[in-house]
């Protein structure tokens, strides 16, 4: 392939279509689905939410009661699982809107070693479609299929009866190229990889007669900077914190209510406001290590206070149960206008039979053609090998 063609095909998957993998792109949309004035960022899929559960309740997870899923949202809730094995595989058409072929693919499992300690494992697979090669003479050289994934390992322990923690150590690779390829800066291509963990908190406490309250904490993806050459720059992860509180609600032997709220930061920095000579107007210095940007994030923005509370989304969400068997929730998603963008109603179903649940998920975007609009999750997820603990859903 000349390097010319090549060049081209590169130029289409990073910088002009709308889902790149690059986190922002001049033609305006993330692979999350928010704009392009949102904190840049490298594999947004990694906050994308995978299962139908919490996808469903506007994207809220984090202190919701513990299931398999809690890899993702929460891993610290893995302790207070009910069965001794858990296993859940969840699907999702992506930004189908834009490209016809993206896909989020995510596998979850949980094993409890015994009534305080639990390890779980999960894989996100994110499918950017076939590209088709062609050189100069547009002779057909195949198709490529760009993507990213993530190992995860998690461990989680109770203390107490009410009080958990966990830790989750991740592998990210992001491949977005099928070949090295030689770029006008004497650069050579790679795919990226990094290294992150979490860190995780889960506290509930039963009140009243039928009553629970709940709160977790979880800040994701703390690692390494990602880069796709050996001499480029350098990224940042998605390094993120969701805070979130539950509260349910025993109406009577058949019936069960959950509210739910979370909240989202991203713990990156803020990009400066600079001159056209590259000097800061305003704001910070964004060319800082992942530890400095982590603080620095609580108030690097160029429009102080006012902008810090502009970079926090909002997720309610509600959750009822019949008879513990069926399951209808809703929630709605928020994020400012100038931060990304993105705001959308969520409704779902679940449904439990014997070992087995499955639930589904529907994103109505409230803005107009939005990329994320109609989008659909399928989460199918077994527990098995018997009860270590018994506790509420």
């Amino acid at each position: 392939m000349k390097f010319s063609t090549f060049r081209y095909f590169v130029y289409s998957v990073l910088f002009l279509l709308p889902i790149s993998a690059i986190a922002q792109t001049p033609v305006g949309t993330s692979t999350d689905g928010s704009n392009i004035k949102a904190i840049p960022v490298q594999v947004p899929f990694l906050n994308i939410s995978p299962d139908s559960r919490s996808g469903a309740m506007g994207d809220a997870g984090v202190a919701i009661s513990p299931d398999v899923n809690a890899n993702f949202w929460n891993p610290s809730k893995l302790a207070f699982l009910e069965s001794n094995d858990a296993l859940s595989l969840s699907y999702s058409p992506w930004l189908r809107h834009l490209v016809p072929d993206i896909s989020l693919s995510y596998l979850s499992y949980a094993h409890k070693l015994n009534d305080r300690n639990t390890i779980g494992a999960s894989m996100r697979y994110f499918n950017y479609g076939s590209v088709q090669l062609t050189d100069d003479q547009s002779n057909d050289l195949g198709t490529y299929t760009p993507n990213e994934f993530s190992i995860d390992g998690s461990f989680a322990r109770k203390f107490g009866e009410n009080l958990s923690l966990g830790l989750t150590l991740r592998y990210i690779r992001s491949s977005i190229s099928s070949i090295s390829f030689a770029q006008g800066s004497g650069q050579v291509s790679k795919p990226g990889n990094a290294v992150a963990a979490d860190v995780s908190l889960f506290y509930k406490k039963p009140y009243g007669e039928n009553n629970l309250f709940a709160l977790g904490a979880h800040i994701s993806n703390i690692g390494t900077k990602i880069s796709y050459s050996d001499v480029g720059p350098k990224y940042f992860l998605p390094t993120n914190l969701k805070l979130g509180v539950a509260n349910t609600w025993e109406l009577d032997e058949t019936n069960e209510l959950t509210a739910t709220f979370d909240i989202n930061k991203l713990l990156v920095p803020t990009p400066p406001i600079r001159d056209a000579n590259g000097n800061i107007i305003k704001g910070h210095d964004d060319d800082v290590s992942v530890p400095a940007g982590i603080f620095q994030s609580f108030g690097d923005a160029p429009g102080g206070f006012s902008e810090e509370l502009k970079e926090i989304s909002f997720s309610p969400g509600v959750e009822y149960w019949y008879n513990h068997q069926f399951a209808v929730r809703a929630g709605y998603f928020y994020e400012n206008p100038d931060k990304g963008d993105r705001h959308y109603l969520t409704l779902g179903l679940g449904m439990k039979y014997n070992i087995f649940n499955f639930d589904f998920s529907y994103l109505a975007a409230s803005q107009q053609n939005s990329p994320l609009a109609n989008t659909l999750r399928f989460t199918l997820s077994a527990n098995f090998g018997g009860i270590t603990n018994v506790g509420r859903r």
